[in-house]
């Protein structure tokens, strides 16, 4: 159970360091004769920009050494594993996700 919770958080810090898309949905009710019915439903997908203290955390805990150590040009290679590492894991993923939907 507990390994289940962590996993999760795990994933949540990927996504929200990534940046991702969400659906929000409004609906409007009215009474009507039949009770209350819904007049109105807007879907709207609503994009979440990266989070930059997210990518630091993960690269806090995901870094073999000290970060405050490292050059900018050290750090920013860094990023960019870390960034390349945190798309391959999506789009495994995503095609996970795609297989069980079919």
């Amino acid at each position: 159970m507990k390994e289940k919770c962590i996993e999760k958080m795990k994933k949540a810090r990927v996504k929200k360091a990534l940046g991702y898309e969400a659906e929000e949905v409004i609906e409007e009710y009215s009474q009507g004769e039949e009770g209350i019915v819904l007049t109105k439903k807007k879907v709207t997908k609503k994009n979440i920009p990266p989070d930059v203290s997210a990518l630091k955390a993960l690269l806090e805990l995901t870094s073999p050494q000290d970060i405050s150590s490292l050059t900018d040009e050290e750090l920013e290679k860094e990023k960019q594993r870390l960034l390349d590492e945190l798309y391959s894991k999506q789009k495994k993923e995503e095609e996970t996700c795609k297989i069980k939907k079919t």
